[in-house]
């Protein structure tokens, strides 16, 4: 029988090793300290002096920790000069796995160090290294049910619509009575958020780049010191815990109310996901985007092509040009100061300013659409309930299906069409409860499109890169053409979006009658248009004596076959 090594060695030398499995035990002050009391109090017993005191905040089954890498380094640095013991307070401070622990105990030894602990004595003969074994099993397995009974009790609560998961950006913990730890609003990064999630599914953001710019921007975001990534990002947007649900696919919890509050809305969520999901837009350039707001959107007048951006070094400072860079074009390679283009952006946008009788009128058309809408909620909650049934029929049939089929290929179908109706129930549900809801004041609901269609310019003018992208994307259906010579062309009707073009029919006093509508009874709608004689000033009586319509007691002039 060999005699170990405690046994053999005289050495007063002594090194600590201690460890808890996370950083919470550290902050909380358990486990570290009171493992080297003990590793202390041996060491006085034993007359060892002790030099260095390591820890760890690792869990056991991982080998590369930082501690026991230094105390492995100073062991072989003193390797042959100086033997030291290394003290742990029990064997599964060293380890909690059988194969980690072999390795660290070999490497301990191989480094000149010997180990010791007031919990047993460490040996070499056949007897002690099975009796370590058992001890190391033992250790693993502790960890391992560990862990299986934490995935059990997180599961369950999951299931009860509790989410148990990292909160994300937007969320924290909060205690609740009888519920424990509960998510809640963190203000105000829940309010970016949203401002974040909706301007995507709404188009105010094309692209992911455009999001994660967005909120790398904002001052009150809690961006990384290296910035957000875009794919961290993508992967935000992809949680279904911002629109209030939780599951986990990897436990076998399907998608399922949660007991928090969402930021969003389901549908808006669905949004996001098929914009995820469909093709990839190109992002937008990084070093370009807030210094050129109508990139990609002013073509030349020449060639068609997408006027580029670009900036010039100057003797005195750089200097900011739209141009053109397709080969073969007149305007090839010929700049256009920035400034000059985007006043004279301004100056267009300006045109468009509607009078404010025109204003009005669009107005009492939006708030009587509103409150047909508020009319109809009843019955429009019974159709989507109607609807959410029938998806729920289709859903039970395909389960059927499921049971009673053994082709691996069926079932994959089957399981992915469950959770595309899954989520089509869920959105159906989610506007039912919402139809029955008051929609709040009309103003205060549309102050943003009424702003805009009253004068685009005034949002243009807050100066906000993403305002100015908004303004863009929601006035002009296509890209406008711009020339060096003449500039932005006057005749652009056919460019801007339908609301401006109906306006625009107003301004330029375009005089037309929608066709017959069948024998589909006729509904009230935009289907006449009057001819106007003065844009910025029209009366109910200009309209009755212009084209011999009768007007109601509320101003808006009435035909057969609607109402303008």
């Amino acid at each position: 029988m060999q005699p170990s090594y405690a046994q053999t060695d005289t050495s007063n030398k002594a090194l600590i090793y201690a460890r808890v499995s996370s950083p919470k035990q550290v902050k909380e002050g358990h486990g570290l300290k009171s493992q080297e009391t003990r590793c202390r109090e041996f060491a006085n017993l034993k007359g060892y002096e002790v030099v260095e005191v390591y820890g760890d905040d690792v869990t056991g089954k991982v080998e590369g920790r930082p501690g026991i890498e230094e105390l492995l380094a100073l062991l072989r640095r003193h390797k042959g000069k100086q033997t030291y013991r290394v003290l742990i307070d029990d064997l599964s401070r060293l380890a909690r796995d059988v194969d980690v622990y072999r390795s660290l105990r070999k490497r301990i030894r191989n480094a000149g160090g010997l180990l010791e602990s007031p919990s047993m004595t460490f040996g070499e003969t056949s007897d002690d290294e099975f009796f370590e074994n058992i001890l190391a099993s033992a250790a693993q397995y502790q960890r391992q049910k560990n862990a299986e009974q934490v995935v059990h009790r997180m599961r369950a609560r999951l299931m009860n619509g509790y989410f148990v998961f990292r909160p994300p950006p937007g969320f924290k913990y909060a205690p609740k009575t009888g519920e424990g730890n509960v998510l809640v609003h963190n203000e105000p990064v829940a309010s970016i958020m949203k401002e974040a999630l909706e301007g995507y599914a709404y188009g105010r953001f094309t692209t992911r780049t455009e999001v994660t710019k967005f909120l790398d921007d904002h001052p009150n975001f809690p961006s990384p010191p290296k910035g957000l990534s875009s794919w961290l990002v993508c992967e935000i947007m992809k949680r279904a815990v911002y629109a209030g649900y939780v599951g986990h696919e990897p436990w076998n919890v399907s998608l399922r109310k949660g007991r928090h509050e969402g930021i969003i809305s389901f549908e808006t969520y669905q949004k996001i996901q098929d914009k995820l999901n469909g093709t990839a837009l190109a992002p937008m350039r990084a070093n370009l985007g807030k210094d050129f707001a109508l990139k990609g959107f002013v073509t030349c007048a020449d060639c068609g092509t997408p006027l580029r951006a670009c900036w010039s070094k100057g003797r005195n400072k750089h200097y900011a040009y739209y141009l053109c860079q397709e080969k073969g074009c007149a305007s090839y390679g010929k700049s256009n100061r920035r400034d000059k283009v985007e006043k004279e952006f301004e100056t267009l946008l300006k045109s468009l300013k509607p009078g404010k009788t025109i204003t009005d009128l669009a107005t009492d058309m939006l708030r009587d659409i509103w409150e047909q809408q508020r009319a109809n909620l009843g019955q429009i909650k019974k159709s989507l309930q109607k609807d959410a049934s029938g998806i729920e029929k289709q859903i039970g049939q395909l389960v059927d299906r499921v049971m009673n089929t053994d082709s691996p290929a069926l079932i994959t179908a089957y399981e992915a069409k469950i959770k595309e109706l899954e989520a089509q129930k869920i959105t159906l549900a989610e506007r039912a409860e919402n139809s029955g809801k008051t929609q709040g004041d009309f103003k205060v609901r549309h102050r943003t499109a009424l702003l805009l269609l009253s004068n685009p310019w005034i949002l243009w003018n807050s100066g906000k890169f993403e305002d100015r992208r908004a303004v863009i994307k929601l006035v002009f259906s296509k890209r406008i053409p711009y020339s060096r010579k003449s500039g932005f062309r006057t005749n652009i009707w056919d460019d801007l979006s339908l609301p401006f073009k109906l306006l625009g029919d107003l301004h330029t006093q375009r005089c037309s009658m929608v066709g017959g509508t069948g024998i589909e009874p006729v509904t009230p709608t935009m289907s006449t248009w009057v001819n106007i004689p003065s844009f910025n000033a029209v009366t109910v009586k200009d309209c009755a004596e212009t084209t011999g319509h009768k007007s109601n007691v509320s101003g808006k002039c009435k035909t057969a076959g609607g109402a303008v």
